[in-house]
């Protein structure tokens, strides 16, 4: 069978590979600790629940305009008003299914074949593959785990090209946990401004980053670069609404206006219950997101010195999000498991863990593992890993720890 040319320089999202191989496993009565999933395992706010129900129960259930009601998109804009103090209209925000729309429908509308789109890696994949679906080639710009993964603007710079569209930066970042500095973010705007290209943010973890450290990401391009600016984020992460499928887009009128066309031709609106919902979350008292945030840090925490209690496993603790990103190629070997792939097959089949192998980040020999689920949960997970490596250790496949 023959397809479209462009679905050979894609492949399947590797998280959600996982999160379907772990079903799998539980709908055939397996035990799965799934730490592969990248949503949080708290319940919506029941704020926001409620407002959902006063929506059905007044019958909000038709069409509303394609970038989403004017209601939310003031909401947006006021949200961010009083966490950045950066001003903006209801025109300049669009509502999409999740950051990952928002983040595609500014792929659809800037990028030509020909273009190049400099990003970080390890990355989430779904920013190559959208800048490949848009017809341009992403150029991965690597962090290091030497250096805490940090996201430095020299090496940004130095990529770019006569033929460079866009840069996409994503702090909090997915899957490392690092967060991009004031100071380099500014660097890198300056760096756009002069060459006249566009700096993309995904801030979908902006609510997730454990120490008091400067990250108005929006004031610092805003102020150099505005007309060249789109900030992709939602409310999934922040307020527990990863099922509701509520996103947004921020940027220039004719920018939010061509993303507009791109969703009325695919999507069309978001689900309009969602809508009322997000208005709430963002309007809303906003304690709950503290209490989960300093959840996550005590996870984070235990997890990483659970893991690293064997030192063949090494882990910087992130600063933000909520995954581990473990560096394995101590438990690699050519009489054992060649790869950090073979390692989450491995690990799933033999005691039943997801986590997603590192090559879906194009970080061969590290995988991810998210701590968005109890501490129990965690807790047995990395019993579990711990074991499977004891195994491996036992049967003469890898070589004893240091």
């Amino acid at each position: 069978m023959t397809f479209a040319g462009r679905m050979s320089k894609v492949t399947v999202s590797p998280t959600l590979k996982v999160a379907a191989d772990a079903e799998r496993l539980r709908r055939a009565g397996v035990d799965v600790v799934d730490l592969g999933a990248g949503e949080p395992d708290f319940a919506t706010p029941a704020h926001v629940k409620q407002a959902a129900h006063r929506a059905l129960d007044g019958n909000f259930t038709k069409y509303t305009p394609t970038p989403g009601v004017m209601e939310l998109r003031e909401a947006v804009a006021q949200r961010y008003q009083a966490d950045y103090g950066v001003s903006f209209t209801p025109e300049e925000v669009i509502i999409t299914a999740g950051a990952k729309q928002a983040l595609y429908n500014s792929a659809m509308a800037l990028f030509d074949a020909g273009d190049e789109v400099i990003t970080h890696g390890p990355f989430w994949p779904s920013i190559g593959d959208q800048v490949k679906l848009a017809g341009a080639a992403p150029v991965i710009v690597q962090t290091h785990m030497e250096d805490g993964f940090t996201i430095k603007a020299a090496p940004i710079v130095e990529a770019i090209t006569p033929r460079t569209k866009a840069i996409i930066v994503n702090s909090p970042c997915n899957p490392t946990g690092a967060v991009i500095s004031e100071t380099e973010m500014a660097a890198i705007a300056d760096a756009a401004t002069a060459r006249g290209i566009w700096v993309i943010v995904d801030f979908t973890y902006e609510k997730l980053i454990y120490e008091p450290v400067a990250h108005n990401l929006i004031k610092v391009l805003f102020d150099r670069m505005r007309d060249k600016t789109v900030i992709c984020s939602a409310a999934s992460k922040a307020y527990a609404m990863t099922g509701w499928r509520c996103g947004w887009a921020i940027g220039p009128k004719d920018v939010i206006a061509q993303m507009n066309v791109v969703q009325g031709h695919s999507t069309s609106n978001i689900n309009s219950i969602t809508q009322k919902a997000a208005i709430a979350a963002l309007t809303g008292p906003q304690d709950g997101v503290t209490a989960m945030l300093n959840e996550y840090r005590h996870r984070r925490d235990a997890v990483h010195g659970w893991l690293t209690g064997d030192s063949r496993i090494v882990c910087v603790k992130p600063s933000g999000a909520f995954y581990l990103f473990p560096y394995i190629a101590d438990l690699l070997s050519p009489a054992g498991i060649l790869s950090s792939g073979e390692f989450a097959e491995a690990l799933l089949k033999e005691v039943a863990v997801a986590v997603t192998p590192g090559e879906g980040f194009d970080a061969p020999g590290y995988f991810r593992l998210s701590y968005a689920t109890s501490m129990e949960r965690l807790k047995e997970g990395c019993e579990r890993i711990k074991a499977f490596v004891r195994t491996l250790e036992s049967t003469g496949k890898l070589t004893a720890a240091r």
